[in-house]
């Protein structure tokens, strides 16, 4: 059973349970405004003919580093457990769609885990995904590929990262042969620990997620784009203070952009 989830508030919208949830200010609201016209202006720009990918009974999947990690207990295995699946983007999104959808039957579990690379994700990839049996997955990865050779002595370059997370999408296609993909852009905001340099230099980091969407025929979240709109409203600080990690405010919009992408079951 979901915590902290009442069920009579299922008809609110998306939209209104994230403000009331999570009580964006000015700043995120218009945000979450701009974004909506966006999708409604050019539809493939939240990938929404997508849109269905997660059908009732699913068992959902987040996996990725600290952005999905969000300080979940580790020790709490529980589907739909709100000290499970952390404070971030993840929970904000399973909650939302479980107060929409609550008779779907659907189970959310977050695996993500904080400073994680792709090549430390393939390393617990057997007890952290496959052995779940997810429906579907959706993974944010890559800020650490790139950020750990600026700043922590990582030997790796982008076609280490494309290399790693083709044969981690692969490998899972194969033991899950009817899993469903939804990777998810890797983002940097420049402010913080981000240097000016970053920001060009990760786009092919960015490009490489796509790529390997298209060609694993996942649903694409570019979240990017979604920053990129936002820090036209308020500074890149408001969203990540240190241009990595999303502020509460952040995190309500990934769920936001995260949903407008995948749909409703």
């Amino acid at each position: 059973m979901a915590e902290n989830i009442n069920p009579n508030v299922h008809q609110s919208t998306r939209r209104q349970f994230v403000q009331a949830g999570i009580g964006l200010g000015t700043a995120g609201l218009a945000a979450l405004g701009a974004i909506d016209k966006l999708i409604a202006a050019d539809t493939s720009a939240a990938g929404a003919s997508a849109a269905g990918v997660i059908k009732p009974g699913n068992t959902i999947l987040f996996q990725g580093d600290s952005i999905t990690d969000a300080g979940r207990k580790r020790d709490v295995a529980d589907a739909n457990s709100s000290t499970a699946m952390g404070d971030g983007y993840a929970w904000f999104a399973a909650s939302q769609m479980l107060v929409d959808s609550p008779s779907a039957n659907l189970k959310f579990f977050n695996r993500g885990v904080s400073g994680n690379k792709v090549y430390q994700l393939t390393e617990r990839w057997q007890a952290d995904c496959l052995d779940l049996k997810p429906d579907v997955m959706s993974i944010l990865i890559g800020v650490n590929d790139y950020w750990h050779t600026k700043s922590f002595g990582y030997k790796a370059t982008v076609e280490t990262y494309e290399h790693d997370l083709h044969s981690l999408l692969k490998r899972t296609k194969d033991a899950l042969p009817n899993i469903k993909f939804i990777v998810c852009e890797p983002f940097l905001l420049e402010c913080g620990n981000v240097k000016s340099d970053w920001v060009p230099e990760f786009a092919a980091y960015r490009k490489a997620a796509r790529r390997l969407a298209e060609e694993m025929q996942a649903v694409f979240v570019p979240f990017q784009s979604m920053f990129d709109i936002a820090v036209k409203i308020a500074p890149p600080a408001t969203w990540a203070g240190d241009g990595v990690h999303p502020s509460a405010a952040g995190a309500a919009l990934m769920a936001h952009w995260w949903l407008k992408t995948v749909g409703a079951p």
